[in-house]
């Protein structure tokens, strides 16, 4: 039989895939890990895990297990948590905040079924602009929000990546680049790159508007834009280049305009946010919902 801390302590250490961040996040000792996860390599018969010097990865047989404990694991604890939610009543008014179309659709579909399950909460939606993607989450006027990471703030807690996009790149339809099946990141260097302006963190724009390829050749960069659609008019108009979700071509139809996709970008991830230390039982059961509508995807070789 299958104890609890030993299956929390398999489940994790599958996705930090380090003993010493599992011992942190269990708040036990780096030792009591080794010899739960011992424990239970003995009951099973086999290794769950390949230890090196260097790293810790799940074996073929681990990698099985995971995949079949954790849908049971996570399904109980849902359970537990929406008997707690039934308990303690869910109301109020919770604001919900999105950054792209795309991320807009998957917050109304949770929000139609937040609203039935709890009837006596409303819940507000709004656009989040690009240009000032934590304002209205600091301000209050949201109290979650699922937006295009990267981020990292003291003040703001980061939740599970829920969903990844391929990167396309926003080109005239008269440039170079349109006639191609795809691009990689060393064309950049020869095209206009049209970044946001606004109140946005410097590791956010250099990671979706970078300024060197990645073998360093300069990306020459034109004039900051606030809005999203100033960005789809200069592009139209042969002003430059952005860098957008692939998805982006089913919702951005401009005349002028061609979506072409990279060959070598990483994937845009998109994550849910919230002010740390202000994840209300609101808070809680909107993600729940989300994640039982669309569950996270695996984000850097964890899940």
């Amino acid at each position: 039989m299958l104890e609890r801390h030993e299956l929390e302590a398999f489940l994790t250490l599958s996705e930090e895939l380090h003993f010493g961040r599992t011992a942190e996040s269990l708040r036990v000792t780096t030792g009591r890990i080794s010899q739960t996860i011992k424990k239970l390599e003995r009951q099973v018969g086999a290794p769950l895990f390949e230890r090196t010097s260097r790293n810790v990865r799940l074996t073929a047989l681990g990698q099985q297990l995971c995949d079949t404990l954790r849908p049971a694991y996570e399904q109980i604890g849902a359970g537990l948590e929406q008997a707690a939610i039934a308990a303690r009543g869910i109301t109020g008014t919770l604001g919900v905040g999105f950054s792209s179309l795309w991320s807009g659709d998957l917050v109304v579909q949770a929000a139609d079924l937040f609203r039935v399950r709890h009837p006596d909460c409303a819940v507000h939606i709004q656009e989040v602009l690009l240009g000032d993607p934590l304002g209205p989450l600091r301000s209050g006027k949201v109290d979650l929000q699922l937006t295009a990471l990267p981020i990292d703030e003291p003040d703001i807690a980061l939740g599970p990546v829920i969903f990844s996009e391929p990167r396309a790149l926003m080109v005239p339809d008269v440039h170079p680049f349109a006639q191609r099946e795809t691009i990689s990141l060393e064309d950049l260097a020869d095209a206009t790159l049209l970044p946001m302006a606004g109140i946005i963190p410097d590791y956010w724009l250099d990671h979706h508007y970078p300024r060197r390829t990645p073998s360093g050749r300069n990306i020459p960069h034109g004039p900051p834009i606030t809005y999203w659609q100033e960005v789809l008019s200069h592009v139209s108009f042969g002003q430059g280049v952005s860098v957008v979700a692939a998805r982006g071509a089913r919702y951005y139809t401009r005349p002028g305009v061609v979506f072409v996709p990279f060959s070598d970008a990483p994937p845009i991830e998109y994550g849910l946010l919230w002010r740390a230390g202000e994840d209300t039982a609101r808070v809680r059961t909107f993600i729940q919902i989300i994640r039982e509508i669309h569950p996270p995807v695996r984000r850097s070789g964890r899940p």
